[in-house]
């Protein structure tokens, strides 16, 4: 009875003061999306708008280029890092993998941006050969072909501690001592975090001191860990123009306990690029450390499917896990290579050789295509994408 009653004086409302009936309404009514969008937040997450993709480039304009960064293909179906970046006439190389034949493969293309046979800067992350290899190269014939034994070396930054006792680590030991013999300076990561024996944190690259290679701090260059990768040198690369200042983060193969101390020892910001954390591997690029940077565009070193570590297909890389977690901020993910046949030696380029640079605006360019990875034929028939 009562609700009836409550009816009929709702249509006399309406009746004799349709205007303000309809505003009460339409209040209701904004209210009621208001609340339902705040239930749908809480349940999702913000909505995150895609990341623009980043412009097109040419090769050719790559070596008039006021900074590049290159991520290079190794020439075999390892999986391993290496990373080139061209400021002027200064050149940084951060890891050489993946295997000794690499040496050749990279210091081709090395030889095509550097003419004056000076690397300025080398940095070896940690001491797998993945990330090492290529310093060593070729030593049994006349000629060495690592690139500590082809190259003039500036300063060379090391891992700080490592538990390793191998072969191709103690061969590296050997290349470096003959790099120190012809000049090279060798700091480990620890001496430049706190700028001992003419070490330094920060390393100008250009004369107009605008763009700086940044050692990072990791709690792992002052205690020890199980972990190799943990021990990766952790850099971070700015660059300063008139209308913006760009950033890119190298964390080697750091893991999660790893990223976990570098966001809490360090003021990271959000990064233009990030060079994907341990080749894409589920075990790192946490959500701590991409919450943090925020990254733009990710470059993952691997040759993607590759069974080399692992046989868990979710887990090749670059692995579900870490894509799930990348692409809650870009879609602009590339990788170097792609796995055909790993047991019978089948490789061929994903992105190819990529080469991020900036030109009045930053740019892309890839020796093989810019095919973002979500659209490629190896991500449809073997990944999810869930932002």
């Amino acid at each position: 009875m009562a609700k009836r009653n409550v009816n009929k004086a709702v249509k006399k409302a309406a009746k004799k003061y349709p205007k303000a009936f309809i505003a009460v309404l339409a209040v209701l009514l904004v209210i009621a999306i208001v609340v339902l969008a705040v239930m749908y937040v809480k349940k999702i997450g913000p909505f995150k708008p895609a990341e623009p993709p980043v412009a097109t480039g040419t090769k050719a304009e790559i070596v008039n280029a006021d900074l590049s960064v290159h991520f290079l293909e190794l020439g075999n179906k390892y999986t391993g890092d290496c990373t080139l970046i061209k400021v002027g006439n200064t050149e940084v190389l951060i890891d050489a993998g993946s295997r000794k034949n690499s040496a050749a493969t990279i210091s081709a293309y090395i030889d095509e941006y550097c003419t004056d046979g000076v690397l300025e800067y080398v940095i070896a992350t940690h001491a797998h050969q993945d990330h090492i290899a290529g310093f060593v190269g070729n030593t049994s014939g006349t000629e060495k072909t690592g690139v500590l034994y082809k190259y003039e070396i500036g300063t060379l930054i090391q891992f700080s501690l490592t538990n390793a006792t191998s072969a191709i680590y103690n061969e590296y030991c050997q290349a470096v001592e003959y790099a120190k013999s012809r000049g090279t300076e060798v700091y480990t990561a620890k001496q430049c975090w706190y700028e001992t024996d003419g070490a330094k944190k920060k390393y100008y690259l250009d004369d107009g001191n605008n763009i700086s290679l940044n050692v990072l701090y990791n709690y792992y260059y002052d205690n020890k860990t199980e972990e190799e990768n943990d021990y990766s040198v952790c850099t971070l690369l700015t660059q300063v123009t008139p209308e913006n200042t760009f950033n890119y983060l190298f964390t080697g193969d750091l893991e999660e306990s790893g990223e976990s101390y570098l966001v809490d020892n360090n003021s990271l910001p959000r990064v233009e690029l990030f060079k994907g954390g341990h080749h894409g591997s589920y075990t790192a690029s946490t959500e701590k450390l991409l919450n943090t940077v925020k990254p733009k565009n990710v470059a993952v070193c691997c040759c993607c499917g590759t069974t080399e570590y692992t046989s868990n297909k979710n887990n090749t890389f670059p692995a579900q896990a870490f894509i799930d977690r990348v692409a809650k901020h870009t879609e602009n993910i590339y990788c170097t290579t792609l796995i055909t046949d790993y047991a019978n030696n089948g490789f061929t380029s994903m992105n190819g050789n990529i080469v991020f640079y900036y030109k009045d605006e930053l740019k892309l360019y890839c020796s093989n295509n810019t095919t973002v990875l979500k659209d490629t034929v190896w991500f449809k028939e073997n990944r999810v994408w869930s932002p």
